[in-house]
């Protein structure tokens, strides 16, 4: 166990009574690099329908399978092509989901009746851990993220267990470094197509495959479904609405928003008006995707009428950010998904 002896937060006992009851067709709240997952046994049918049932998920939407880093993916998969091969060699451990053709007979829960399933190898220590304890570190754990069904993604396990209870066994492993989910590349067509972007950009997959950027980001007509690709998804109960940095200055400026409950995220400073909620995000995609969730998360318990979110730059290295802003504003408010 001492590949876990850097993570304070959970001891060794924990990471086996975890192990325990995965084994035993339970739920466990999983640290990723990532976002939190909510785990069950992938070969366990009424293990995983109780994640679908714990999340109010529908059951044609498939959940990604996580596997240690030295499994048998032959397991799980009728075939690897080489370029999956390629991929994972290369993204392994790391927040990189890989569709593959699936094996007949295998994972049929997670798959929301499809004939593919999304492989993924996590990065975090606890989750490794965890995998390499369970079933001899050739099982896999179906570990969608730990919250509502549509809403926003857990980051840290108090954000789990505010979400699902406290009955849930949560592993704390601190927050996610990474903070938005995985990069999931379509591996039963070839080239391979991005499918949701992610931390890993198309121009580093890319270079790995030899191919361009472009044919990666191509159009995904007949694609296989994916977790977290609904038009609405990850999303706030308040009214989310994306705006230009002038737009918020502007309208923040009108003699209505004083008695209106504005939260504001943003990539800059607040500026004089001092009746708005204000939360400032660093000017770096990494750094803010890492503190995104948490952001959102806060800003949608303050009892706000709306939250404005500064619209982000055009560049590559910010479009999972702007994909998943787009799809909370679709899902957000009362009535979102």
């Amino acid at each position: 166990m001492s590949q876990i002896a850097t993570d304070a937060q959970v001891r060794p006992r924990e990471i086996i009574a975890a192990v325990r009851r995965l084994e035993a067709g339970d739920l466990v709240g999983l640290p990723t690099e990532t976002v939190y997952g909510l785990a069950a046994d992938a070969d366990n049918p009424q293990a995983v329908a109780k994640i679908y049932a714990a999340k109010g998920r529908p059951a044609d939407h498939p959940v990604i399978v996580h596997v240690h880093r030295q499994a048998d993916l032959g397991h799980w998969a009728a075939a690897v092509p080489d370029t999956a091969r390629q991929l994972a060699a290369a993204f392994w451990p790391g927040p990189l989901t890989l569709i593959l053709p699936r094996k007949p007979g295998v994972a049929e829960a997670c798959a929301g009746g499809q004939d593919s399933i999304g492989l993924r190898c996590p990065s975090h220590p606890v989750a490794q851990a965890v995998l390499a304890l369970f079933k001899g570190g050739q099982g896999g754990l179906a570990a969608p993220s730990a919250n509502r069904f549509g809403r926003i993604s857990p980051t840290t396990a108090a954000h789990v267990r505010a979400e699902l209870g406290p009955e849930l066994l949560v592993l704390d492993g601190g927050a996610c470094a990474v903070g938005i989910e995985s990069t999931i590349v379509d591996c039963t067509v070839q080239p391979p197509r991005i499918l949701r972007p992610g931390q890993l950009l198309a121009d580093e997959l890319a270079e790995v495959l030899g191919v361009s950027a472009d044919v990666l980001l191509r159009p995904a007509e007949g694609a296989p479904r994916v977790a977290g690709a609904l038009p609405a998804h990850y999303a706030p109960r308040t009214a989310l609405a994306l705006r230009t940095r002038e737009a918020i200055h502007a309208e923040l400026q009108q003699p209505d928003a004083v008695a209106r409950r504005i939260g504001v995220l943003a990539r800059h400073a607040p500026g004089p008006e001092p009746h708005a909620a204000w939360t400032q995000l660093p000017d770096n995609p990494a750094a803010y995707a890492q503190q995104l969730y948490a952001a959102l998360r806060a800003l949608d318990q303050a009892g706000l009428d709306q939250i404005w979110v500064e619209a982000l730059p055009s560049a590559p290295a910010w479009l999972a950010l702007r994909d998943r802003l787009s799809r909370a504003a679709q899902g957000s408010g009362a009535g979102g998904s």
